[in-house]
């Protein structure tokens, strides 16, 4: 097998990292078999995850998040207790690429793949938190085969097509930023009109909603 060369390197960092804070237990079975099975040469400090242990944990953990990730409510519970292993996971693996033969390229890798992990954790979690607000499950589970087949994509796209997956990614940090923005507002207004429900308060939106149905019936305004 031929080494990875440096655009490889830093493309595969890139995916790995941005990956891992959506899927990290996928990252890591796909990573370990592709090593294991002699598809990717796999740097010194991943060679780690291509050791039969390591692989069928992993595997594990994806069929158990598989199932977890696809129930609406579980699926946020399931973010929510992994904002801590996501992000320095995947700052940690990133960082594996490049061993302890690059010293500060390791530390860069580690930067940039933790805010990659960082981002799409927080466009995943807030996107879904959202989704889930809506009583059918459909929108949920087609989020989340969305992203079980985006995680493989670019880590095949990293080795396979270096340059094209570093521009992807550059679309999909300014993407998610978008996403993490709209959900949040979209959240954080739902939650202060329950909020006002629940406290006695009456609700703007409805209040505006029932006076503009009067209007449109004839009766006259309120003043």
């Amino acid at each position: 097998m031929n080494t990875l060369d440096m655009s490889q390197l830093i493309a595969l960092a890139g995916a790995i990292g941005w990956a891992s804070g959506v899927r990290l237990y996928l990252v890591v079975l796909l990573t370990g078999l592709a090593g294991y099975l002699g598809w990717v040469p796999l740097p010194g400090g991943l060679q780690l995850l291509a050791h039969p242990v390591v692989i069928a944990a992993s595997g594990f953990m994806v069929f158990v998040e598989f199932f977890a990730d696809k129930i609406p409510g579980l699926d946020s519970l399931w973010d929510m207790v992994h904002t801590v292993i996501r992000i320095p996971a995947g700052a940690a693996l990133a960082a594996g690429v490049f061993g302890a033969d690059h010293t500060a390229m390791g530390l860069v890798a580690a930067l940039v793949g933790g805010g990659f992990a960082a981002t799409a954790h927080a466009a995943k979690a807030t996107t879904r938190a959202a989704i889930n607000t809506s009583p059918e499950p459909f929108t949920n589970v087609g989020a989340s085969l969305v992203e079980d087949s985006m995680v493989p994509a670019s880590l095949w796209l990293a080795v396979a097509h270096p340059l094209v997956l570093i521009v992807l990614l550059a679309v999909v940090l300014v993407l998610s930023v978008w996403l993490i923005r709209k959900s949040w507002r979209f959240l954080r207004g739902l939650l202060g009109r329950v909020t006002r429900i629940f406290s006695g308060r009456s609700d703007p939106g409805v209040v505006s909603a029932f006076q503009l149905k009067k209007n449109a019936s004839g009766e006259p305004p309120n003043v």
